[in-house]
């Protein structure tokens, strides 16, 4: 089971850049970021779900290559959106 669809509006809604937004690099990060801590708590309690694991670390692959990109493009974008998703870089 993934996030529910309220909790990803809410996502697409704190860091959308204009009114119609849903797939700049910061709601697609704010998104895998959702999806990552759900997977997270379901591994704690499911330790030999090995396929939900190969999905986790695809999806943080997915998140670092594209704040790599935003770094790139973007260095207070990067910022303003590791602070406010609480990352560590």
């Amino acid at each position: 089971m993934s996030i529910t669809a309220d909790a990803k509006g809410k996502l697409i809604q704190g860091y959308r850049l204009h009114a119609k937004d849903t797939g700049s690099p910061e709601v697609q990060i704010a998104i895998l970021t959702g999806r990552i801590q759900y997977l997270t708590g379901h591994l704690r309690t499911n330790l030999k779900d090995h396929a939900a694991r190969r999905g986790l670390l695809k999806m943080v692959g997915r998140r670092t290559s594209l704040l790599k990109y935003l770094t790139q493009s973007d260095r207070t974008r990067y910022q303003k959106l590791i602070t406010n998703l609480g990352l560590r870089k």
